[in-house]
């Protein structure tokens, strides 16, 4: 179950289907919050698809969806030695690393795959096979455990009867399970305290209004909508007593990579006085880059915003959504 989604027909964000000849099923959540439908990848180059397009995204499930990716890859490698192997794992990595430049917990899943592999030796091909296999699925479930303690420890920032602003999506939807910012949300409403949640509508791709709203409004947390150049009003006004995001690459220096805008919200709320906290597990960290000048930027199509990312699927947010009256100033 997708954490976030408390429902039994609603399938994870991203999973594993069957033995070593099976695939990877995951959300298409370019179709979200319109509707809700699987897509299944049988190719490591179907997988590497869906991360460019987004049909997944969320640094942590990026990641998840890497590891299978190179499953499904290396799998029909005709190698007859380790080497040989290793070699067309190799080639699958690179390929599937170059889908998102700035999400670390692509390259840091696929090379940690690639080591289960080196590590176990010179086993014949269809051994690594099946431990590469186990590596991946093992990624997975260390996602679920890594999200949930998030949330455990996350909560206790956020107060009873407080308003929290969060920009993007970190929710089940970009994990494998409950999600990072989000679960903070999620556990606080666990733990029976009464709160409320700005989330910006995040431009262009919206994933503010279509996907947090969504998981937010599915669980029954309390919800509003706002564009992300109200943020600084709806501070100013002291409707929000702190901030959570998620990270896409996190330097050494503690300098931080999210989605565009986050930067934006971080200074606002630094005027404001308000804590900023940024909520991720440790593959999110990148020790080798010291700061954040050296963090890889992705560049989108311009098409995100000339041609908008739901102009023919109807209104953006979910139905019952509810947004703040736009201030006169």
């Amino acid at each position: 179950m997708a954490a976030g989604v408390p429902s039994a027909t609603t399938p994870p964000t991203v999973e594993w289907v069957g033995g070593l000849d099976g695939h990877c099923r995951l959300i298409d959540q370019t179709l979200l919050p319109g509707e809700l439908a699987v897509i299944d990848c049988r190719t490591a180059e179907e997988l590497r698809d869906a991360i460019s397009r987004l049909a997944v995204r969320g640094a942590p499930a990026i990641g998840v969806a890497a590891g299978f990716g190179a499953v499904l890859g290396a799998r029909g490698s005709a190698a007859r030695s380790a080497a040989e192997f290793r070699a067309d794992l190799a080639a699958v990595a690179a390929r599937l690393a170059s889908a998102r430049p700035t999400a670390v917990n692509l390259a840091w899943a696929l090379e940690r795959v690639s080591r289960a592999v080196a590590e176990a030796g010179d086993r014949p091909p269809a051994e690594l096979k099946q431990r590469l296999l186990a590596e991946a699925r093992a990624l997975e479930e260390e996602d679920r455990r890594i999200c949930r303690a998030l949330g455990r420890h996350g909560q206790e920032l956020l107060a009873d009867g407080e308003t929290a602003l969060t920009h993007c999506n970190a929710g089940g939807l970009a994990t494998a399970d409950y999600g990072t910012a989000l679960a903070v949300f999620f556990a606080a409403q666990e733990a029976g305290k009464r709160f409320r949640v700005f989330a910006d509508e995040t431009r262009p791709l919206n994933q503010g209004s279509r996907l947090t709203a969504w998981e937010l409004q599915r669980r029954g947390i309390d919800v509003t909508v706002i564009c992300d150049s109200m943020a600084g009003q709806v501070m100013r006004e002291g409707r929000i007593q702190r901030v959570f995001v998620g990270a896409d690459r996190i330097a050494a220096n503690g300098d931080t990579a999210n989605k565009i805008g986050t930067y934006s919200v971080a200074v606002l709320a630094r005027h404001h006085e308000l804590p900023f906290y940024v909520v991720a597990p440790t593959s999110t960290f990148d020790l080798a880059t010291p700061d954040g000048r050296g963090i890889p930027i992705e560049q989108r199509d311009p098409g995100e915003i000339n041609r908008g990312f739901s102009a023919s699927r109807g209104p953006i947010p979910p139905p019952g959504w509810r947004s703040t009256t736009p201030p006169s100033t």
